[in-house]
């Protein structure tokens, strides 16, 4: 087994085992290989340190007898997981710009005002501290939080 850092298009870094080098140069080849992070198929080798032996007669640690395969099912369906949840995430993130009002730093105002009827009824969007977002909650209004995604200009 075979251990690499590997780094998709987008520049994010992760590791995985494989049987030889030609196993990865196949997996990557056939594009079956994918960044766990943003589902991108174009995975390089990333630049690694060489790992040396402690001295001629110590033996370099072998890697862990249960490493799993990059190209394994149970891999392959975590990763095609991520990316039917990021897709899902940016379809919310587009829904909420296309038919809310962004009101940036001053959401937690314009919550208030929209709450207590100061202003007319409308959604809205826009960025609050965990500390506003609590008091916003302790006055009964409701607001969620959505883990935007990185968006990427690939």
């Amino acid at each position: 087994m075979i251990h690499y850092d590997l780094k998709c298009a987008k520049e994010h870094v992760f590791d995985a085992w494989f049987r030889d080098s030609a196993a990865f140069d196949e997996l990557a080849g056939q594009k079956k290989l994918a960044c766990p992070v943003c589902g991108s198929k174009k995975v390089t080798k990333a630049p690694m340190a060489p790992r040396l032996a402690k001295s001629r007669n110590a033996d370099a640690s072998p890697p862990p007898a249960e490493a799993p395969q990059a190209a394994s099912p149970a891999i392959e369906r975590k990763v095609a997981m991520m990316a039917g949840q990021r897709e899902m995430l940016e379809a919310l993130r587009q829904h909420v710009e296309s038919n809310c009002d962004y009101v940036g730093r001053n959401f937690p105002e314009e919550a208030r005002k929209i709450h207590y009827g100061e202003v007319r009824q409308r959604s809205i969007y826009g960025e609050a501290t965990e500390e506003e977002a609590g008091e916003l909650a302790d006055e009964g209004i409701e607001l969620h939080s959505i883990p935007w995604p990185v968006r990427s200009d690939a």
